[in-house]
């Protein structure tokens, strides 16, 4: 009886150390699984940081930041002019306007 009883132990500490492993094994399951998703949202990142540099390259053929900025600051300058010659233009055609009524009525 003592070989059985030694067995018994024997299979216990076999079944003990099977089921440890086989937990670890599903951590490494799991947290593989978590470097999977992760691996694959870091893809998802590159690929959109991949398409954002290429758009930047497509912009910065047409016209780099600073000429853009220069384009901007000069249709600003455009706005006003047309703005202050708008205005001109009507004052002219009052003044005109007045003018002719002046000279009709005398």
């Amino acid at each position: 009886m003592p070989d059985t009883n030694g067995w018994e132990t024997y299979s216990k500490l076999v079944l003990q150390q099977l089921e440890t492993l086989s937990h670890g094994i599903e951590g490494l399951r799991a947290e593989l699984q978590d470097m999977k998703n992760q691996l694959t949202e870091l893809k998802a990142k590159e690929d959109r940081v991949q398409d954002l540099k290429a758009w930047k390259e497509k912009v910065d053929e047409v016209a780099s930041p600073t000429q853009l900025k220069t384009a901007l600051e000069d249709i600003e300058d455009l706005k006003i002019y047309k703005t202050k010659a708008v205005t001109t233009f009507m004052v002219v055609q009052f003044l005109m306007a007045t003018a002719l009524a002046f000279a009709n009525f005398f």
